[in-house]
């Protein structure tokens, strides 16, 4: 069951500018790099479904923020059909987010009133998915996709879509400027936050640093 109400969500994603992403078949490492966002100011996280047996590091990572970081509003990524999305669910998700756009998976998270954040590459998905109830649409894999470029030209016609671009997104100051001059509400960020040589040495107290500043960037952006 969810602990968090799917306008909590979405405040907390747009508010906060951003959403980390992050999978790990160790759990302890998991532990330690969510704990590492949370102290770093991140309220949300997404948990991406990659690997045999993930939901069973999900479903106990999930206990043990619950108790460890009470503000953390823990979803899932990487879903493409709605038996997975439902198994998450059951485990607590907070809210959903695909790389694909599934109407089955909007049923089921609107049934629950969950939220959902489907993967879109063209207006007329985005426009979909907003009449499938999507108040917050992934575009995915934003780079490849277009860009800052893409969302200027969406946004232009449609500036009440709520855009958040995955994939081709890091956490350098003109990186960032380019995407929420664009029109962005927040930017889903995975490897630029995480590198393979913090999480090989442990160095959790860097991906701290770097979620902080990349929060305080977005912050500094918004108030230009």
């Amino acid at each position: 069951m969810a602990r968090f109400k799917r306008l909590d969500v979405y405040n907390n994603v747009i508010e906060t500018g951003l959403v980390p992403l992050y999978y790990h078949n160790n759990l302890e490492i998991m532990k330690n790099v969510v704990k590492a966002c949370y102290d770093g100011g991140a309220r949300v996280f997404e948990f991406t479904n990659r690997g045999d047996f993930a939901h069973e590091v999900f479903a106990e990572l999930n206990k043990w923020i619950e108790i460890n970081c009470p503000e953390m509003i823990m979803g899932v990524g990487s879903i493409v059909e709605p038996g997975t999305c439902s198994l998450y669910m059951q485990l607590g998700a907070n809210f959903i987010v695909s790389p694909v756009l599934n109407p089955e998976m909007a049923k089921i998270c609107n049934r629950r009133k969950i939220g959902w954040m489907p993967g879109c590459g063209s207006l007329s998905e985005i426009n979909q998915a907003e009449e499938l109830g999507a108040e917050i649409v992934k575009i995915f894999p934003a780079k490849q996709v277009g860009g800052p470029a893409f969302v200027k030209g969406v946004t232009a016609p449609c500036p009440w879509s709520n855009i958040m671009p995955t994939g081709g997104t890091s956490p350098d100051p003109e990186g960032l400027k380019a995407w929420f001059d664009a029109g962005v509400c927040c930017v889903g960020m995975g490897s630029a936050l995480f590198s393979k040589e913090s999480i090989q040495k442990k160095d959790f107290t860097a991906i701290e640093k770097t979620v902080r500043d990349t929060i305080n960037e977005i912050k500094k952006i918004r108030t230009k």
